[in-house]
């Protein structure tokens, strides 16, 4: 495959896989989802490959979730269901794959964004890095991953406060809750996440993939959660609440979310 929207790379035992967007903030369409399911699979099957480390272009993001601009073009639910299949292979292969793939956020890590770090086994953010799951500002919700993973991360009570008031969350704080592993300097990223592949490269492959399979063993029961939540954003694709969120979002101007709520709950 020709790549477009990422550059895949393999040097000494790592896969480098970079989501090549910044001009949209690494915001991921299906052509990038496409793309990255290729490479994970060829890291997947590379015998070479000990790690995988998955990072954004630039300095200003790691990624910001799904690309708006797309969202309206040609039929909506078409591309929603397939954009949510590739999303669903996509969470297999980081999940499964027998390798460790650690999330390089090297900037804004929000919405589908996030929830691409939460799917890694680690992550190491720049010190300017700034994470949220705003879904709920917009009319969506955080179904890929946030709501079956993150309490999981940081406890029920600290979701449900990231989910419900969409707040951004600065690099100390999501170290602090376990978001991410590791805060450094923007240019000690590199240096810092080749250390913990070099690191990770010196460990049994096999002790490494039991490891992962044992890890995974309790969330991986999750599987009906992942497989419903993509089938509700389907669903309920096109509303009008979910469209004024949405084109709010394009327009630059705050939601009217008043107008959806009965009577009986706004008084």
């Amino acid at each position: 495959m020709v790549y477009e929207d990422i550059i895949y790379t393999k040097e000494s035992g790592v896969a480098y896989i970079t989501i090549n967007r910044p001009e949209t903030m690494n915001a991921m369409r299906m052509k990038t989802l496409d793309e990255m399911i290729d490479a994970f699979e060829d890291a997947t099957d590379d015998l070479s490959v000990g790690v995988v480390v998955l990072t954004g272009a630039g300095h200003k993001a790691f990624c910001t979730g799904g690309d708006l601009g797309e969202m309206n073009e040609g039929n909506a639910k078409e591309w929603v269901y397939k954009t949510n299949r590739l999303l669903l292979r996509l969470t297999v292969l980081i999940r499964n794959m027998p390798k460790p793939v650690i999330a390089a956020v090297n900037g804004a890590c929000v919405g589908g964004g996030n929830e691409l770090n939460i799917l890694c086994d680690l992550a190491i953010c720049v010190d300017h890095a700034r994470f949220s799951q705003g879904e709920v500002k917009i009319g969506a919700v955080p179904l890929w991953a946030a709501s079956q993973l993150l309490p999981r991360i940081v406890g029920e009570k600290k979701a449900r406060e990231i989910i419900f008031l969409a707040r951004l969350l600065t690099a100390q704080e999501a170290e602090q809750l376990g978001l991410v592993n590791k805060v450094v300097a923007a240019d000690l990223l590199h240096d810092e996440v080749h250390k913990w592949c070099l690191e990770i490269l010196s460990m049994s492959p096999q002790a490494l993939r039991l490891s992962k399979t044992a890890l995974n063993f309790e969330s991986d029961n999750l599987w009906p959660a992942f497989n419903w939540g993509m089938t509700s954003i389907g669903l309920g694709w096109g509303s009008d609440e979910l469209m004024e969120g949405i084109n709010s979002f394009k327009q630059k101007r705050k939601p009217d979310f008043n107008k959806f709520r009965s009577e009986s709950t706004s008084t």
